[in-house]
């Protein structure tokens, strides 16, 4: 079921799967639990890229051949679902460990990846179909123990998947979202940054084409049920897109690797990797490209709305790249919760220590919240930030800092070396390694995490952990 010889390694790394992967998310998204989960908890407005690596590397890890891996993550995950509970704005109560809607995340999956064969023009056989089924089935049951919510056959699967789309799914916020929102306004990924111009015109093509495609492959009753509009020649632009797709897959394996891709886009032109150093150069001719075109035919200057100090506008900005981890322009548990979520993920903590981790920053934000919750919303607002910005660096950040060191510290030596420091950041050292010896002692590690989580200091390593989108 699972390991290099299944079905689904096979789809993994078929270029067809980014346009399946999206409609998919919009399946899930449209339920109503899991659209309250989304919008309440998610990163994926804000960090997008850093999303999809995640989601590359647990999938990676449940369907690969090692079983303990398959197991830690699996543990992983169910620990994160576990946290995500809550009511949607009509009261309605979610929770991410309801087997039923567990359950309907892998049929979107399943029902997405058949889809994505028969609109290219390679409907699977029935053979396929079934082992298909049943690796998805296995995903399941290695996260829940068992696979009873999904059906147990494919000829089963197709009723339950019709009677979910027909009385079950909406249209929610969080789908809408992702249909009108997120490729419209999607960042550009760490290797673009220092592209705005060339990034902001190819997203506003391929933003609404996206859209367009993904709306036209959705289920019929439901784009009728949600009044999703469909353009003129949708249906024909969308199966040209899945058999340009399709016809991808005879590139060189090495082009079309989603890992590859995905740290690709994740490279940040000022780290190691000598292909960042090859990026960072092409970038800078580029760039002085474009401050000559400027020379010769200068822009107006901006207005400044916000009309403020510039000390008010960087912590505008960094309330906005760091600390609104979920986008929705507040701070709140689910941000905080969000931070600790990828720390965790990217240590790949066993539960105890991501248990302290989490209770760390749960006293952090109960500290932040009395200190910086003016008008007792129970959140802050970007303004209450930029108004009180010493009074995040307190005992509670403090308490965070020293958590995250200790689980950096794997070795127990009270200092983070080499190895240490670039498994939690992975992006190799940058500007910061305090000591003649290559290593981060307790005290600076502190030191510049205060300094950071207070906006203060902007030039550390934990920008690409925090604010990478």
């Amino acid at each position: 079921m699972f390991g290099p010889d299944s079905r689904f390694h096979a789809f993994f790394h078929d270029p067809r799967w980014a346009l399946s992967i999206v409609r998919a998310t919009v399946l899930e998204a449209a339920h109503p639990q899991v659209g309250a989960a989304l919008t309440d908890n998610s990163t994926f407005v804000a960090h997008p890229w850093r999303r999809l690596r995640n989601t590359v590397v647990s999938l990676q890890r449940m369907f690969g051949a090692d079983d303990e891996v398959r197991r830690r993550e699996a543990a992983r995950l169910n620990r994160l679902h576990a946290r995500l509970k809550g009511a949607d704005a009509h009261d309605r109560p979610y929770d991410a460990m309801d087997p039923a809607v567990r359950a309907w995340v892998v049929a979107t999956l399943f029902e997405s990846s058949v889809t994505m064969c028969r609109l290219s023009g390679q409907p699977l056989e029935q053979g396929d179909m079934d082992r298909l089924y049943a690796e998805f089935r296995a995903y399941l049951a290695a996260l829940e123990g068992d696979a009873g919510h999904l059906p147990p056959t494919v000829q089963e699967f197709w009723p339950y998947y019709d009677r979910v789309v027909e009385e079950e799914l909406e249209n929610t916020e969080a789908m809408r979202v992702i249909l009108y929102r997120l490729f419209d306004h999607l960042p550009a990924p760490p290797l673009l940054h220092g592209l705005p111009a060339m990034w902001a015109a190819g997203r506003a093509v391929a933003g609404p084409l996206i859209g367009v495609i993904t709306v036209a492959s959705l289920p019929e009753p439901f784009r009728r049920r949600a009044g999703l509009p469909e353009m003129p020649g949708a249906q024909t632009l969308m199966q040209g897109a899945y058999l340009a797709a399709g016809l991808a897959r005879f590139l060189p394996d090495g082009w079309i690797q989603p890992e590859g891709i995905a740290k690709l886009l994740a490279l940040d032109p000022g780290g190691d990797d000598p292909r960042a150093r090859s990026i960072g150069a092409l970038t800078d001719r580029m760039k002085r490209a474009g401050a000559l075109v400027r020379l010769l035919a200068p822009l107006p200057p901006e207005p400044d709305p916000a009309g403020g100090t510039d000390v008010r506008r960087e912590a505008e900005a960094f309330f906005t790249a760091v600390l609104d981890q979920t986008g929705d322009g507040y701070l709140d548990w689910p941000d905080l919760a969000a931070m600790a979520r990828e720390v965790a993920g990217r240590l790949d903590l066993d539960e105890p220590d991501e248990t302290r981790l989490y209770d760390a920053f749960a006293g952090w934000w109960r500290e932040l919240q009395a200190a910086l919750d003016t008008d007792g919303d129970g959140r802050v607002s970007v303004r209450e930030y930029a108004e009180a910005v010493p009074s995040l660096a307190g005992p509670a950040l403090i308490r965070v800092a020293e958590v995250l060191f200790d689980v950096t510290d794997t070795d127990g030596d009270r200092r983070v070396d080499a190895d240490e420091y670039r498994a939690l950041f992975r992006r190799g050292f940058r500007r910061d390694m305090a000591g003649a010896d290559g290593t981060y002692s307790r005290a600076a590690f502190v030191r510049d995490f205060l300094s950071f989580m207070a906006g203060r200091e902007r030039s550390t390593a934990y920008d690409p952990l925090f604010s990478d989108a």
